[in-house]
């Protein structure tokens, strides 16, 4: 991709814009819950203070509906990144105008400054000219590391390219597109992808996509019940997307299906998915008319080892099952486990999603798998084969370079 790159930059004394995704889970204490993708951002980030440049870090953080929202403020945010970066972090209680320029211009070399919540501005999801023109006259230089953001085209990630001539992708978002570009592009075979989560909707385009790139796709979590509807199989009172049931069909009648599409053999039921019945596996034919399915069956889980046992590239989106509810974990925990297997046998494996990564870190293998992709709605979008809005704005300042 003709992007320029963070090695590119002249950014010693310069004042380097920085877009993270800092859009982090926090605990009730207000404390940051998980710093997955705070860690992920550091290479960038200690890479431009050793070459002694003056960081404006900028990142959204939940949905405040360009509202000021004190439960969504990034001051969290600071603490922890001083932590990690082992110096003061400067904080901008205010995105744009005089204060937030003052502590810009301020900045001595190798220094830090955190912008508050870009989204407590309406402008900013609006990709307003006037906010990203005040964004620029922060900085001198514009990298954007924040591949989770890279699917929207909002002020910060696509706006203010306009008005910094300089403008370079991060180590993560060149990471990131490396891995989930080789997915598309030259995977080693056979290819696995593996697709859960509770509906089909949310992955339509990406397992029309990936059907025809892949010599596997393994199907799982709620998404896997509207494909044995559409099967004509009895499904209890688990969750089926009635509407979705025509793509099911169609995918499921394609000439390669019966040797691509791997369905689940058996299910885990239960009373409800509270987690207070701790479910039995059934075959995946005979579902009891008034029991929910809330997780794949121990021979789903052996026919996922199988067919990853000789794999070279895997994939994998989604959990599959009730992730959350302890009881019901089994299923996504032994596909992680699965997945890391495939790594440890040469595999190249990219693991995306939040479920799915909370899988790999509580398994223990976050160093196990190739690539552990920050971006779930972007990673979906790429794979879908559509044109990332913050990447394509890097690729045109790349063009229109001297």
């Amino acid at each position: 991709m003709p992007l320029r790159t963070l090695r590119s930059l002249e950014s010693e004394g310069k004042r380097v814009f920085v877009r993270v995704d800092f859009n982090v889970p926090l605990a009730a204490d207000g404390t940051v819950g998980d710093d997955t993708r705070i860690v992920a951002s550091l290479p960038t980030l200690r890479y431009l203070i050793e070459k002694g440049a003056r960081l404006v870090i900028a990142s959204h953080l939940g949905r405040p509906k360009g509202k000021r929202e004190p439960k969504q403020s990034l001051a969290p945010v600071r603490e922890r990144l001083e932590r990690y970066l082992r110096k003061p972090v400067a904080f901008s209680e205010t995105i744009i105008g005089p204060d937030a320029e003052r502590l810009a211009e301020g900045l001595k070399d190798g220094e830090v400054l955190l912008l508050e919540n870009l989204r407590f501005d309406p402008r900013e999801e609006a990709n307003d000219p006037g906010f990203s023109r005040e964004l620029a006259r922060l900085a001198e230089l514009y990298v954007n590391d924040a591949f989770g953001a890279a699917h929207r085209a909002h002020a910060s990630t696509v706006g203010i390219t306009a008005f910094l001539s300089e403008c370079a992708a991060g180590f993560l978002l060149e990471r990131e597109l490396h891995a989930l570009g080789k997915l598309l592009a030259s995977p080693d075979r056979p290819f696995a992808a593996i697709l859960g989560g509770a509906k089909i909707s949310g992955k339509i385009d990406v397992l029309r996509n990936l059907l025809p790139r892949v010599d596997r796709l393994i199907v799982g979590g709620g998404m896997m019940f509207t494909f044995i509807r559409a099967k004509g199989l009895e499904t209890g009172r688990s969750l089926v997307e009635e509407d979705r049931m025509d793509l099911a069909r169609e995918l499921l009648a394609r000439p390669d299906a019966a040797q691509k599409i791997l369905l689940p053999r058996d299910c885990l039921v239960a009373a409800d998915t509270s987690g207070a019945d701790p479910g039995r596996a059934v075959p995946m034919d005979r579902i009891p008319p008034g029991l929910v399915g809330v997780d794949i069956g121990p021979g789903s889980m052996e026919a996922i080892q199988k067919a990853l046992a000789d794999a070279r590239t895997v994939f994998w989106n989604g959990p599959m099952g009730i992730f959350e509810v302890p009881s019901y974990a089994e299923g996504t925990l032994q596909t992680a486990k699965a997945v890391a297997e495939a790594t440890g046998r040469g595999a190249f494996t990219v693991v995306g999603g939040g479920d799915s990564l909370a899988a790999i870190h509580q398994a223990g293998l976050e160093n196990q798998v190739s690539h552990r992709s920050t971006g779930g709605g972007a990673s979906l979008e790429f794979l879908e084969g559509r044109v990332l809005p913050g990447v394509a704005a890097l690729e045109a300042t790349a063009k229109a370079a001297p």
